[in-house]
């Protein structure tokens, strides 16, 4: 059954502004700048007022509804991510073999040695805006992913620990790799 009209309504917070044209929506705010294209959902994004935007759709079944809620959840990302930034933490795990990780060419690649005692060395590219270091405190074996898009951050963790895949071993006794331990805003309140 198609409902004829659903809308949600998305208030902009100070300190940041919202521009959107044609479907391309460009958040800036403290941090920095994030533009994203949202041209391949059949939505209107207008601007009710100066701190309100409306997400609109007309003759939408149940899964074209649901974009609603899948839009609004970026543009809502996006300006947490321009505002105070997101944060993924990541612990190394193993039993015998220390993994040794190194953060290279300014913090936009790391260098993976040692795993499972292996001679190969892994490396893996953090996508734009993206930046990996060591982390500072008590904890050892362990490096923080920051930047301002949670899609570009979250995908350059995957791809860290994609690239410590156990091959042709039992995976349920070897658990050795690099895991994310935790999810968050880098600003805290």
């Amino acid at each position: 059954m198609k409902a004829i009209f659903a809308d949600k309504d998305l208030t902009i917070p100070e300190g940041v502004t919202l521009d959107v044209k044609a479907r391309v929506v460009r958040v800036k705010g403290p941090r920095g700048t994030l533009i994203k294209n949202f041209k391949h959902v059949n939505m209107e994004i207008t601007r009710v007022s100066k701190t309100k935007i409306n997400l609109k759709v007309w003759h939408g079944a149940r899964k074209h509804l649901a974009c609603i809620r899948t839009i609004s959840s970026h543009i809502e990302n996006m300006i947490r991510g321009v505002t105070k930034g997101f944060e993924y933490k990541m612990r190394f795990a193993y039993a015998h073999f220390p993994i040794n990780v190194n953060v290279i060419e300014d913090g936009t690649e790391v260098e993976i040695r040692n795993f499972l005692g292996e001679k190969i060395i892994r490396r893996v590219k953090m996508l734009e805006g993206v930046k990996v270091a060591h982390t500072t405190g008590g904890t050892k074996d362990e490096i923080a992913i920051t930047g301002n898009d949670i899609q570009a951050v979250s995908q350059s963790a995957a791809s860290i620990q994609q690239s410590c895949d156990v091959k042709n071993k039992d995976i349920r006794k070897f658990l050795d790799g690099i895991y994310v331990s935790e999810k968050g805003l880098l600003v805290k309140d």
